[in-house]
């Protein structure tokens, strides 16, 4: 299965945040969203970083409730790993397992962001694809 066939069925809403807003402000999106992580754009269609609730966790354990006030720049994530929509779950998977991220935002050829994929996302795809597989197995071999 292809990231473009998940984003189908998930959806393409990207919760985004300007670097400038704070970290209390991204904790009540994070929060208010029941998600884990926000991409950072400046425009809302360009990763800029992305902040995950456990930066926050561990930014908060290394700088204490002063964070909070601290623009979402200053916490996060500027490296960003990214898919285009052709991926393969599969692929996907392994990058983020490989990388230890949870969240991956899809992005299309020129760079715009158009949806974005957790772990969840990825576990629910590959499960689904197993549960195919099996019932194609206990047709085929009821068949025969």
């Amino acid at each position: 299965m292809q990231i473009s066939q998940l984003l189908r069925h998930k959806g393409r809403e990207v919760a985004t945040i300007p670097g400038s807003e704070s970290v209390r402000t991204a904790l009540g999106l994070l929060a208010t969203k029941g998600i884990g992580a926000l991409v950072v754009s400046s425009d809302g269609r360009h990763v800029d970083g992305i902040v995950s609730e456990r930066d926050v966790a561990r930014g908060l354990h290394e700088h204490g409730a002063g964070l909070l006030a601290e623009p979402v720049s200053s916490l996060m994530t500027a490296q960003v790993h990214t898919c285009p929509p052709s991926a393969s779950v599969h692929d996907l998977a392994r990058t983020m397992t490989d990388h230890r991220v949870r969240h991956v935002p899809v992005v299309d050829d020129d760079g715009t962001l158009i949806g974005i994929v957790s772990i969840g996302d990825v576990v629910k795809a590959r499960l689904d694809e197993l549960e195919e597989e099996r019932r194609q197995l206990v047709d085929y071999i009821q068949t025969v």
